[in-house]
């Protein structure tokens, strides 16, 4: 049998580790996530990967900054070059079809519902956007929305980091504080996107 170089691959991800944390890899990591969302792959996980690098508050600000250029690149593909093919797409989301007819009704108030709710996938609701009527302008407040559900994700990828890091928490007390600041602030969070969202779900549930 082949052995497995334990510290071979440690100091493989190390190495990735320290570029990314890099102001090279930050700009890489944020081209990398706008290509994620314009090939409409699940971007929680790859939130949750900013969080571990990044922490919660940088994390955010540069998971944000991503999906709001990925979107407004999807946005404008639909809207020219790739209308067709977004069409096409969007006919496997009847619910998504149904916003799309229903946006020059309801306009920045469906926006930014859809965006808070999790049950809309950020890559397939940039296409309904861009296939409506809905104003450039009403688009880009509506990405505001996403922030309180990427914060959620980043510091859920800043939580399981520490978690891995455990045994140097308990050995000082300024990383206890920090742990225990990050769990409590996932915990609050949570408890709050738990809330808006299922606001926006009864308030979309009216509109239909």
């Amino acid at each position: 049998m082949i052995g497995i170089n334990y510290k071979f691959l440690e100091n493989f991800f190390q190495n990735q580790l320290d570029f990314f944390i890099s102001p090279l890899g930050v700009i890489a990591f944020i081209l990398v996530y706008i290509l994620w969302v314009n090939i409409f792959l699940p971007s929680s996980w790859l939130t949750m990967l900013g969080g571990l690098l990044y922490g919660s508050i940088l994390g955010s600000l540069y998971v944000f900054i991503a999906a709001s250029f990925g979107a407004i690149l999807t946005f404008i593909l639909g809207r020219t070059f790739l209308q067709t093919i977004f069409q096409k797409r969007l006919s496997l989301f009847p619910k998504l079809e149904l916003i799309e007819r229903s946006i020059s009704n309801e306009g920045l108030k469906l926006i930014i519902l859809t965006r808070l709710s999790p049950i809309f996938p950020f890559g397939i609701l940039n296409i309904a956007y861009s296939l409506s009527n809905v104003r450039s302008r009403d688009f880009l407040i509506g990405l505001l929305a996403i922030f309180p559900g990427t914060f959620l994700y980043c510091s859920l990828g800043s939580l399981a980091k520490n978690i891995y890091n455990f045994d140097e928490i308990i050995s000082g007390q300024d990383h206890s504080y920090s742990f225990a600041l990050t769990f409590v602030g996932f915990l609050a969070t949570l408890i709050l996107v738990l809330i808006i969202s299922r606001a926006a779900k009864k308030s979309l549930e009216n509109i239909n």
